[in-house]
């Protein structure tokens, strides 16, 4: 009993004491964030088509669906070009700064409305990338996704070294940004709900993601003893690490039934179900690359046993970290591969930004290494120096958090 209750208690501490994976999160989050923007940019000239008035599936249509499946979409809530214009513009803009990590947990926020209001307008546009980027939007909300590799990391390490040197005004400023971003968007959710434009679920929700900005901000500015902002570090934690496990369980999930259900095909047991897709003239942005591979049978068997095996194997591997790194190195060079032949490029990215989740901490502070020694040889740090502050050499940001910083951070 002793040592159940020992193991148990070092369960709970783990879970609590710190927000796991932020290397990882942080991966998902510019991953996710990225293929999104990407897919806007790309589709701008045909957003009018995609998600606007000019869609084949007409705003009736939109409206008879959502009041069927009670889906959210700010979209509906206005016909008007100036309002999908408007919509679409804050879908672009939140992709950009979560990318990059202002404000993630706003951010955030701000992403999943703008991934649902889209996807939710016009259901049948989607593929199973985007059906992946529509759940992630959601588990990256409950995350603390923002901790390295953000403007928010550094803005926190900034703020510690001017505590560091005695700089407490400075340490210690009101974040008048984050104010004004919270007053704001409490103004427009006050306006939604005067309007009657959100469910009594949503409203639950906004107002309450709202209100725990304020209760943050509060105790980190208000509180004269650290045991409040103990507390809440804790039930941030424990929500961060529970969406984490989410989003590594649903990964698992999408190769586990996809490969199963490969299984049952006619056309993977016999090896040939990747052959027919190399003859569709859509699926083949490169007809001499795909006539290639489809001219040889043996590598045609391979590739279609090879993807069965894999995605049925891996959520088995994950208890044997060679094993998983190997088979994950696998996955994501069949997406690279499928971005190329197949040229489904945000399908691709989609995936590999899931499977991401799963990449070792020691690779990825390698790259947040090599990214850190790439940008000082393009911006050496002696051109950006201030007066009286000593050139320093690059450096990756560590994953903490500031109590003092951000009311949005």
């Amino acid at each position: 009993m002793n040592r159940i209750a020992v193991s148990l208690s070092r369960a709970i501490a783990r879970v609590t004491d710190a927000a796991l994976g932020p290397y990882q999160t942080a991966v998902i989050r510019i991953g996710f964030a990225a293929t999104w923007l990407l897919f806007l940019l790309r589709e701008f000239p045909h957003r009018q088509e995609m998600y606007g008035p000019d869609g084949p599936w007409k705003w009736d249509l939109a409206q008879r669906l959502v009041a069927d499946n009670h889906a959210f979409t700010i979209l509906m809530w206005s016909d008007s070009q100036v309002w999908f214009e408007t919509v679409y513009a804050l879908a672009v803009l939140s992709a950009l700064l979560l990318l990059v990590g202002w404000r993630t947990r706003t951010m955030s926020v701000l992403f999943m409305v703008g991934v649902l209001s889209l996807q939710n307008r016009s259901i049948f546009m989607g593929d199973g990338g985007d059906n992946v980027i529509h759940l992630m939007a959601i588990y990256l909300v409950f995350t603390r996704c923002g901790q390295v590799w953000s403007l928010d990391a550094r803005r926190a390490r900034l703020a510690r070294e001017a505590r560091a040197r005695g700089d407490l005004p400075r340490a210690g400023a009101q974040d008048r940004v984050g104010l004004v971003l919270w007053a704001a968007l409490g103004l427009l959710l006050a306006a939604a709900t005067g309007a009657g434009r959100l469910s009594p679920g949503w409203l639950m929700i906004f107002w309450g993601l709202w209100a725990v900005q304020a209760l943050w901000w509060a105790v980190g500015r208000l509180a004269r003893t650290a045991e409040p902002r103990i507390l809440l570090d804790v039930i941030a934690n424990a929500v961060h690490n529970a969406a984490l496990l989410v989003i590594m369980a649903e990964a698992c999930l999408i190769y586990a039934t996809a490969g199963w259900y490969k299984i049952q095909g006619s056309r993977w047991q016999d090896g040939t179900a990747v052959y027919y897709p190399l003859h569709l003239d859509y699926f083949s942005p490169w007809p001499a690359l795909s006539d290639l591979l489809a001219s040889h049978g043996t590598i045609v068997m391979l590739v279609t046993y090879g993807t069965v095996a894999v995605q049925v194997a891996f959520p088995f591997t994950l208890i044997n970290r060679r094993v998983k790194n190997v088979l994950l190195a696998a996955m994501m060079t069949e997406h690279a591969v499928i971005a190329v032949v197949l040229g489904l490029p945000f399908f691709s990215l989609a995936m590999i930004a899931a499977d991401a989740v799963f990449l070792p901490t020691s690779f990825l502070r390698r790259l947040g290494g090599w990214a850190a020694r790439a940008r000082g040889r393009l911006f050496p740090p002696g051109a950006r120096k201030l007066p009286g502050q000593r050139a320093q050499g690059p450096r990756t940001s560590e994953p903490a958090e500031d109590p003092h910083v951000g009311f949005t951070a």
